[in-house]
């Protein structure tokens, strides 16, 4: 199995000045893998919920509360596409942010983006350890949770890569992250495979 470092080197060159977009559910580690992910491309980690309170200078509980949804997603499209034109980085978005077309867009012309998939179990597991979750204060935070998943999924499933989420090392998700990258958008040759080819003739 290749070093997570020496792969990390080689992605970080091929990404240039693209960032890795990452996305999913509420709960699915997009911020957690993110980071360990950032450190190893030594690249900076941006959440963009965290400047989506920053720019508005209010919480996204009180945001949600005070202006409603509509409101927040417009917010959430313009910061996303101010820090999509800032540079590579590891940007973890929020769980509906992949859901606008616009933003899908501007991820595809900018960046990769990573679908961290979650089974159900997992993620509620998650999510109710902090009252954090704006569209989940409901009387079945399950079900809506459940209902999410079915309408979300579909569009998840555009991003570049998919890794599975789960109750692992977190070192283990990046390097299967890592691989991904390398294996299908970047098309980075297996250094093993390149040493076996013969060495190039001289011209004559």
């Amino acid at each position: 199995m290749q070093d997570n470092s020496s792969l990390a080197r080689r992605v970080r060159l091929a990404l240039a000045d693209r960032s890795i977009v990452m996305v999913g559910m509420m709960g699915c580690g997009k911020s957690a893998i993110g980071k360990r992910l950032s450190n190893i491309l030594e690249l900076r980690f941006v959440d963009a919920d965290d400047e989506i309170e920053k720019a508005a200078g209010m919480s996204i509980n009180d945001i949600f509360a005070q202006f409603g949804e509509g409101h927040f997603r417009d917010g959430e499209r313009r910061v996303i596409a101010r820090l999509l034109a800032s540079g590579p980085q590891v940007l973890s978005t929020g769980g509906g942010a992949f859901m606008s077309e616009e933003t899908r867009h501007l991820v595809k012309e900018r960046g990769i983006s990573v679908w961290l998939r979650a089974e159900l179990p997992i993620l509620m597991r998650r999510v109710m350890r902090r009252d954090n979750r704006p569209l989940l204060k409901t009387p079945n935070p399950e079900g809506r949770m459940r209902e999410l998943l079915e309408i979300r999924n579909p569009i998840y499933a555009l991003a570049d890569i998919s890794v599975e989420s789960r109750e692992v090392a977190h070192d283990i998700i990046v390097g299967e992250i890592l691989t991904n990258l390398a294996q299908g958008p970047l098309h980075l040759p297996d250094p093993a495979s390149a040493s076996e080819l013969p060495p190039k003739r001289p011209a004559t």
